[in-house]
């Protein structure tokens, strides 16, 4: 199973692509000077560099009972007559780890990472999908304060070609990577659009913050429900879910249902930060290194609201998605309901490497505040909501109705919020 899939926003998937780190990037100083003189300039240094980073950070001193120093014998005493012969080389060694989220990226995808993180692209900022009645590749939606938006770019435009060349037979991946591009550049789309027919449009790419929290008040019977979506824990996240969280309480929301679902995680920071957000007291989480040293970080009554919330989970929710699941539940701040989630106890630093290449390298093993580890088992939800396959297929037909009467999962929070004598944590099955 791949936990980077975002069952209830597949078009995102396509255009943000990526694995997420749960720790900011970040380079250690010295590894590069130290590595031997006699493989300056050779494919070698690489290698060398990379294994130093995890011989030096990696989780386990033990390796998986791998000899990690024989491992290092053999990958400097192969010939690598190009750089790629020795991307390859180690991510062999890599993979004897037998841990996947320790793993090496070429410039381009360290270089994607980068971006998501950051929570930011270079391009037009449009998210797009192929349309499966025609075969075109079909705006979804443009970003907001993007070139696409200034440039009069609408939902349903259908991109015919790019900078002359046609998109017939062309992969949505393929043509986010030609759209995509550096910052100041220009490039021209022809656009179909129904009642118009076909024009140019010549965009500038600049550099566009993606929009990770998307929020609206709903009105449920007599009740005034905050209803946010939190699609990935970037650098820009936290002040997204503050901002969020301000509106809706400036709006007299009587209670929050925050959906995680799809959230494949992010930034560790970014995800204790939001937690602080809604828990004014209590553990958020604890991490343990390879050394056995343990850190526990807590909340520092910091909270923006502490009316009733439900967090909406699934088996896509993982990483700081649970972590922030996690604490919530095990401080009784809230209800979380929805599906067992994806169970990533793991943390993760990125180090860029001297090419440009980069180095994700699990550091530290995680646990929720009651010392629960969730490896491969997940959040176990207070109510489970199980859906039908019918009605999964129908969210992703229409993302518009996820978070209405027509998702059972918020369906099912707004009817415990609006119970005022129910508790904020329960422990219940619901079948769908």
């Amino acid at each position: 199973m791949n936990h980077h899939e975002k069952r209830f926003s597949p078009i995102r998937t396509a255009f943000y692509s990526g694995a997420i780190a749960t720790l900011s990037a970040l380079a250690l100083p010295g590894f590069s000077e130290s590595v031997n003189a006699t493989l300056k300039d050779s494919p070698k240094a690489i290698v060398d560099e990379a294994w130093q980073i995890v011989n030096q950070v990696y989780v386990d001193p033990s390796f998986n009972r791998l000899d990690w120093v024989e491992v290092r014998e053999e990958l400097l005493g192969q010939e690598y007559t190009s750089r790629e012969e020795a991307y390859t080389a180690l991510r062999d060694a890599l993979e004897r780890l037998e841990d996947p989220y320790t793993r090496f990226m070429d410039p381009e995808q360290y270089e994607r990472l980068s971006n998501q993180t950051a929570g930011e692209l270079s391009g037009v900022g449009m998210q797009l999908m192929l349309d499966e009645a025609t075969r075109e590749i079909t705006v979804v939606n443009p970003i907001k304060n993007s070139p696409a938006i200034e440039a009069g770019i609408q939902a349903g435009d259908r991109i015919l070609a790019i900078d002359g060349k046609s998109t017939e037979g062309m992969s949505v991946e393929k043509a986010a990577e030609k759209i995509r591009g550096r910052v100041g550049t220009d490039i021209t789309l022809r656009i179909g659009r129904e009642g118009r027919g076909e024009f140019d449009v010549t965009l500038t790419r600049a550099r566009i913050e993606l929009e990770t929290v998307r929020y609206r008040l709903n009105t449920e019977g007599n009740r005034k429900i905050g209803y946010i979506q939190l699609q990935e824990f970037n650098s820009h996240a936290a002040e997204q879910m503050e901002e969020a969280i301000e509106a809706l309480l400036e709006k007299d929301v009587d209670g929050f249902v925050l959906d995680l679902r799809g959230n494949p995680g992010g930034l560790l920071r970014s995800s204790i930060d939001i937690a602080r957000m809604w828990m004014d007291k209590g553990a958020i989480v604890s991490t343990i290194d390879r050394n056995g040293d343990s850190e526990e970080i807590r909340a520092n009554r910091t909270a923006l609201t502490d009316l009733p919330a439900v967090v909406l989970v699934d088996d896509n929710s993982a990483s700081a998605s649970e972590i922030l699941a996690g604490a919530m539940q095990d401080n009784r701040r809230a209800v979380v309901m929805g599906t067992q989630t994806f169970g990533k106890a793991l943390v993760q630093k990125v180090f860029s490497l001297s090419d440009g290449s980069g180095l994700a390298v699990t550091v530290a093993h995680y646990y929720t505040p009651n010392g629960t580890d969730i490896s491969h088992k997940g959040v176990t939800p207070d109510v489970k909501v199980e859906m039908s396959t019918l009605e999964k297929k129908q969210l992703a037909r229409d993302p518009n109705l996820i978070g209405t009467r027509e998702d059972p999962c918020y369906a099912r929070a707004i009817a415990i919020l609006g119970d005022p004598s129910r508790p904020l944590a329960v422990s219940e099955t619901l079948d769908p």
